[in-house]
């Protein structure tokens, strides 16, 4: 029987179609659930707090505390140098070094994340003149502290997620929610004029509590017992952290720039159709990759059955994203309309298209998952930057003739390229041998 890197091809079809036989109550999948319906919980939960600030607070206070928190996620996300991602990669094998490894991440992920808010904060009069809330003292050390601490929370989900725990990232999303709309509450019957910043404020304070008692008294102590001897030296998981990063960078950059892109060349009016298909579209990538993240964990502890773990998650990721995209491509027209029927008549078929591209993506989701557990650092981030550069290039072709169909003909193209291009390369990318640590 011919073999590539090891693995039989006959089995490896197998394996990919068959995904080794019933799934659904292992590790693998029984997490991945968990995770993904974290990702979703944390999406909704997120635009109720803003429903309930546009009830509560006027609009310009919205639309400044807005711009403020999303540059403080921002920031975070950039501030925390993808560790998130280390943990759930490495602490699955970490043994007794966990808990050294946890705080590693966080000093450095934590000292970033303020030096780069500070940062922000000198500059806002330039960059922002209506953030005017920096201008205040305390509200500048408020946004600094806020965004050193959405530093940790953001690792936090990576640490859980590692130590097999995921129930307590759906549970501190929970927590994350409840607060900070109770505080919000508070806020508004107080008439506290940045009330919305304060009150996200607490509520991550308590969810990052609340978590990290969870995650050093019981979570890193039940790895004790073992010896550690898996861990990665610092050097190969810096060098690791450095390649994701750059590839994850890629990727944000370009998402992020797209709704700049249309406003640039197609006006507000088209921007504000588009970021209504994204989010809807964001969520159900969000589903997947989080979904993904428990693969990531389950092969760095067994990597002997990488390709069997992977296709359990290619088979269980499809059955949760299709149906979920067959729901949002149907209903698109309605779910726009709950927002205006310009919305709808200007917004379906861009959201569709947009939708539809999550479905291939699902393959290109896991092929990253896959990458990260081999430590396949060339081929992680190539294939990161291949998505991106080609979004981007697709986009600024079609969009001009095209308008928002444009732009949602190149997500979906760029989605199903990618998959065509790994389907055929699938021997190569998912049997190749994990590096060792």
């Amino acid at each position: 029987m011919r073999e590539r890197f090891g693995v039989p091809l006959t089995q490896l079809r197998e394996r990919l179609q068959n995904g080794a036989g019933p799934a659904a109550g292992t590790p693998l999948v029984r997490n991945g659930r968990i995770l993904a319906a974290s990702a979703v919980l944390a999406a909704g939960l997120g635009a109720l707090f803003w429903l309930l600030a546009a009830r509560w607070f006027n609009t310009e206070t919205v639309g400044r505390s807005y711009a403020l928190l999303s540059a403080a996620m921002l920031l975070a996300t950039l501030g925390s140098l993808n560790l998130g991602d280390v943990l759930v990669r490495f602490l699955p094998t970490a043994g007794s070094r966990g808990r050294w490894l946890v705080v590693r991440c966080y000093t450095v992920a934590t000292v970033v994340g303020a030096v780069v808010a500070t940062g922000f904060v000198l500059l806002a009069p330039h960059l922002s003149p209506g953030l005017t809330e920096l201008r205040e003292p305390w509200s500048a050390l408020l946004f600094v502290a806020a965004t050193a601490a959405y530093t940790v929370f953001v690792l936090q989900d990576g640490a859980l997620t590692g130590l097999r725990r995921p129930a307590w990232v759906l549970g501190e999303n929970l927590v994350f929610a409840i607060a900070k709309a109770l505080a919000l509450a508070v806020c508004a019957a107080l008439a506290v004029s940045a009330g919305i910043l304060l009150s996200w404020a607490a509520g991550l304070a308590l969810a990052v509590a609340v978590a990290n008692v969870v995650l050093f008294a019981r979570a890193l102590p039940a790895t004790r017992d073992t010896s550690g001897a898996g861990t990665a030296r610092p050097g190969r998981m810096a060098r690791y952290a450095v390649a994701d990063y750059i590839g994850q960078l890629g990727q944000t950059a370009v998402a992020k720039s797209l709704p700049l892109l249309v406003l640039a060349r197609l006006g507000a009016e088209q921007t504000a159709y588009y970021s209504l298909a994204y989010l809807v579209t964001d969520t159900l990538y969000q589903a997947a990759y989080a979904m993904g993240q428990s693969l990531t964990v389950e092969g760095a502890a067994e990597p002997h059955r990488l390709a069997e773990h992977a296709g359990r998650m290619l088979r269980h990721t499809f059955a949760l994203i299709a149906p979920a995209t067959a729901v949002a491509v149907a209903a698109a027209p309605w779910i726009l309309d709950l927002f205006g029927p310009d919305y709808a008549q200007h917004g379906t078929t861009v959201l569709r298209l947009m939708a539809l591209s999550a479905v291939p993506n699902v393959l290109f989701g896991v092929a990253v998952h896959v990458a990260r557990v081999r430590q396949a650092l060339v081929f992680l981030t190539g294939l990161q930057l291949v998505f991106a550069c080609l979004l981007l290039i697709l986009t600024l072709v079609l969009m001009p003739h095209y308008g928002l169909t444009g732009v949602g003909v190149a997500w979906l193209a760029t989605a199903c390229a990618l998959a065509l291009a790994l389907t055929a390369t699938a021997p190569r990318w998912l049997a190749g041998h994990p590096h060792r640590p």
